[in-house]
């Protein structure tokens, strides 16, 4: 059995994964920001090469210099900017940087390109000789040197260079390389543009390999280089070329080998399953994240009491009386109301938790599947189906929380997005999630004699109630005891542990929750049109999803009505068929906007809020300064302030002569509204070491 051919053509694709993977380490190891939009870069320089070689006919070369001196140094500087302003965040806010990026350029290309394929004739030559039988192009021999070079090329200048040594150094300590004349700021924007050129690079050689281009083929290809990134550890570059190159020969021997059942999907999966299990087993300490410093922004702001009953009446009246004049939009409103079900598991996970998860598509579509094999095919009572259904996925979510008992941040949401790109390959062709005819599988709305719930105004007001139920509970639960965990997992694992509570069951416990609430909403979902399919569920929405929740305002349930009414509701009142489009470019530009914003200037603005407090006859309360707060698994420095303490002689530091250099009377140390010490003296005699 000759396996040559496919090794040859699996090192092609490879040295083009293992390209785009070293040009992501190197941002990442420069910067700390993980590039989520790297695969969005490719897509540009390919498609300004389809553009400028098809379109307009320039020769090739010509179109590929231009396109990779475009493409690269811009959207590197772009992307230098957006780090530099996330350095400061939370993991959420350094993930939408990069995500929200992505959200625009997907956005744009496909205003600009549309959806389909655009096929692209071989450019780099169509010769070939043989090696035994085996047909090699010398196509396929370019693509490998150019990738070799090109990375040998980089890992000398990185070893050996001045600027290489500089790009070390920024990674290590960059006050120290400030300090010895050379700027942080121009070496990370020099690695971006490098990376991102590499980036470009491998989106031109995927158009010879493909010969088309579509914008998410290109963008999920180049996202396998995430799993060569895995391999060299995120930080070794010559080890995630070979990665790349394993990666590309393992996907194509799966080609030969898998081609049936469950397995047929392992080529496109492997580089995702390659990820997950190297983050898995991983040594912990390998896995370490860089140190950030996280800004605390004012305390979170709550709209009084009565401004909130009076808008909860005013939209509950507006729901009710909704099918009266919504026309042959009710069926929208109804998927805007499952979406706002949601949005709220999926808050509970970000907004609440602190926790970063990028899958939550994957929880609808097992949702709607499992209710659809449910009531068609095993003949379950249809509310006992729906409370199946989110048991269904409890375990699967309970599944996701594994890897977050042992990965946090930034490893724990590649993880969810890995997972959730491999049960699309994998799972979603099998017959008990959509099967494999592409007929796609129906979804029947209930049947009650007394009640016309099968109807679309009757199914619009029981999802509207389910609606109002679950958002009732979870703000219920948000704002009582188990919310006051959650947000202090968010903000302090540690604090939250030695309170003698469990971290890591309270991780469990809410992406089982999580997971519950959104199988549900794509239960009901799937009622809307009786008919669902497997591409109504593509997992990179769930990035759309996530930059959606982290930019909306206000608290909950707010932010989830506000969240799916620009998703749902927005598109369907505006007759252009790239309104959904333009929608998504909007985010991405918000996305990147929100990032851009100064720490204590994100939300709704102070002048907003004071105007509503005052119309709801709250009391204004003086306002809280900013404070340094350490990142989780990070040590910085201590900030204490020196006060008078009442009814006490002032503190006094007293040189003296003789025998004692330093006396400190009646000392008081508060760290923010906590007094550590208070009314304490201290004599420091010459000569000794005397600490507190």
């Amino acid at each position: 059995m000759n396996l040559l051919p496919f090794i040859v053509a699996g090192v092609a694709s490879g040295a083009v994964y293992g390209l785009a993977g070293v040009g992501l380490v190197l941002t990442y190891k420069t910067s700390g920001i993980f590039n989520f939009a790297h695969g969005t870069i490719a897509t540009v320089s390919a498609f300004l090469f389809y553009w400028l070689h098809i379109q307009h006919h320039l020769d090739w070369r010509v179109s590929a210099l231009l396109s990779l001196l475009i493409a690269g140094p811009v959207l590197g500087v772009a992307l230098e900017r957006l780090a530099r302003a996330a350095t400061s965040s939370p993991l959420g806010v350094r993930v939408v940087a990069t995500i929200g990026l992505l959200t625009f350029i997907q956005a744009a290309v496909v205003i600009r390109f549309g959806t389909q394929y655009h096929t692209v004739p071989g450019f780099l030559g169509s010769g070939t000789f043989h090696i035994g039988d085996t047909v090699v192009t010398y196509a396929q021999v370019i693509i490998l040197v150019l990738a070799v070079v090109a990375t040998a090329g980089l890992y000398a200048y990185f070893r050996v260079s001045r600027g290489g040594v500089a790009m070390r150094a920024v990674v290590d300590d960059p006050d120290l390389l400030d300090m010895m004349g050379t700027n942080p700021v121009a070496v990370r924007r020099r690695a971006w543009v490098i990376g991102a050129t590499f980036a470009s690079v491998s989106g031109i050689l995927l158009v010879q390999l493909l010969g088309q281009v579509d914008s998410i083929t290109l963008t999920l290809l180049v996202v396998q280089a995430f799993g060569a990134a895995a391999l060299g550890r995120f930080k070794n570059l010559p080890v995630t070329f070979i990665g790349g190159i394993s990666l590309g020969v393992g996907t194509s021997l799966c080609t030969k080998y898998f081609q049936r059942g469950l397995s047929s999907g392992l080529a496109a999966s492997l580089p995702f399953i390659v990820l997950i299990v190297v983050l898995l087993i991983t040594p912990k300490q390998s896995l370490a994240e860089r140190p950030f410093i996280i800004r605390r922004t004012r305390a979170a702001w709550r709209a009084p009491g009565s401004i909130q009953i009076t808008g909860a009446v005013l939209i509950g009246g507006f729901l009710l009386f909704l099918p009266h004049f919504a026309g042959l939009h009710l069926d929208s409103w109804t998927a805007f109301l499952t979406n706002v079900i949601m949005f709220l598991s999926l808050g509970l996970l970000v907004r609440t938790s602190g926790q970063v998860s990028l899958s939550q598509v994957s929880f609808l579509a097992i949702g709607v599947s499992a209710f659809s094999h449910l009531l068609v095919d095993k003949h379950v009572p249809w509310l006992l189906a729906l409370i199946l259904t989110g048991l269904i996925a409890v375990p699967i979510g309970a599944m996701l929380a594994i890897p977050a008992i042992r990965l946090s941040g930034l490893y724990l949401a590649l993880v969810s997005l890995g997972s959730g790109i491999l049960l699309q390959y994998m799972f979603y062709s099998q017959r008990y999630m959509f099967g494999s005819s592409g007929f796609g599988l129906k979804v029947p709305r209930p049947h009650v004699s007394w009640l016309h719930v099968s109807s679309d105004r009757g199914y619009y007001y029981l999802v509207l109630a389910l609606t109002v139920l679950i958002a009732a509970l979870l703000v219920a639960l948000i704002r009582g005891r188990l919310g006051r965990l959650l947000r202090a997992l968010a903000t302090s694992p540690t604090g939250l542990s030695t309170s003698g509570t469990s971290v890591n069951i309270t991780r469990v416990l809410v992406f089982c929750m999580a997971a519950f609430i959104a199988a549900i909403a794509g239960a009901l979902g799937g009622g809307v049109n009786g008919v669902v399919s497997a591409d109504s569920y593509p997992p990179l929405l769930s990035l759309t999803y996530f930059v959606v929740i982290t930019i909306t305002v206000g608290g909950e349930p707010w932010f989830a009505l506000f969240a799916a009414l620009g998703l749902n509701v927005i598109p369907i009142y505006f007759h252009n068929k790239n309104i959904t489009n333009y929608l998504m470019l909007l985010f991405g530009l918000f996305a990147m906007l929100y990032v851009m914003t100064p720490p204590d200037k994100r939300g709704i603005p102070e002048s907003v809020t004071r105007v509503i407090d005052r119309i709801g006859r709250r009391r204004v309360k003086a306002p809280i300064d900013v404070v340094e707060e350490p990142a989780a698994n990070t040590i910085a420095p201590m900030s204490v302030a020196l006060t008078q303490a009442p009814e006490a002689e002032p503190a006094i530091a007293t040189p003296l002569l003789g025998d004692c250099a330093l006396e400190v009377a009646n000392l008081r140390v508060q760290f923010g509204g906590l007094i550590a010490l208070d009314g304490v003296s201290l004599r420091a005699p010459a000569g000794r070491i005397t600490g507190l």
